[in-house]
């Protein structure tokens, strides 16, 4: 068995399904801290032809507590209104918006406040529409100790979970040690995305933008081509 770990991220760029693409198991980290400067409240859309900014409000709390102890702003529905009219008016010519939009909308107004959850359910249905066989597990269904940090933490899920390869996204090769995995008996592996590009309404291609970008301008088939233009490393 083939198995990822990732925080869940707000309509994550391309590789982050090319990653969940890549495994038979994908954990989704609910008990680990919120981390304030990431992609788990925000992303970028395009815009006139260059990046902008789109998150989610979060109600203020303490920075020490853990992504499913984090709530969406009692502020979100004008916030959600103001940020489905801005992701109309910046896709509204592309040639999948109609359908796109309708998935956008249904994740955005998803009814539950709880940080997690609201990202999860984004996540499954995108995963969903992009026809991504992957059987999603919640890191505290695990049972690995919250108290394990980086590295330990995986191998202990690893085990937990008895897979033999670890995936992990390319960011990771700073951070995990492939002789430390295989004295733990794992074959850990870096995905590492070829370079994807597509029209963006005539514009200089902009890379790396939410999956948003991704869905509004390619039909599922070609996605699917995407979502295998990567190596194993």
């Amino acid at each position: 068995m083939r198995l990822a770990i990732m925080q869940p991220y707000f309509f994550p760029y391309i590789g982050y399904f090319q990653l969940m693409h890549a495994v038979d198991t994908f954990v989704v980290y609910d008990n680990i801290q919120f981390s304030k400067g990431g992609w788990i409240q925000r992303n970028r859309i395009l815009t006139n032809g260059t990046d902008s900014l789109i998150s989610l409000p979060l109600q203020r709390a303490s920075d020490y507590l853990d992504i499913c102890e984090r709530s969406v702003a009692h502020s979100y529905g004008d916030e959600r209104e103001k940020l489905l009219r801005r992701i109309h008016a910046a896709y509204k010519k592309a040639p999948c918006f109609d359908v796109v939009m309708g998935l956008i909308e249904e994740c955005l107004r998803y009814q539950d406040p709880n940080l997690f959850r609201f990202l999860f359910y984004s996540l499954q249905t995108v995963s969903q529409y992009l026809e991504i066989n992957v059987h999603f597990l919640v890191s505290s269904e695990v049972g690995v100790d919250r108290c394990l940090k980086g590295q330990a933490r995986v191998i202990a899920t690893c085990h937990a979970l008895a897979t033999t390869h670890y995936i992990n996204a390319i960011g990771g090769k700073q951070l995990y040690d492939k002789a430390v995995f295989e004295e733990q008996g794992l074959k850990l592996s870096f995905v590492e995305s070829e370079s994807i590009t597509y029209e963006q309404l005539g514009n200089t291609f902009v890379p790396n933008l939410s999956i948003i970008d991704v869905m509004m301008f390619n039909p599922v088939p070609r996605i699917q081509e995407y979502l295998g233009m990567y190596q194993l490393v």
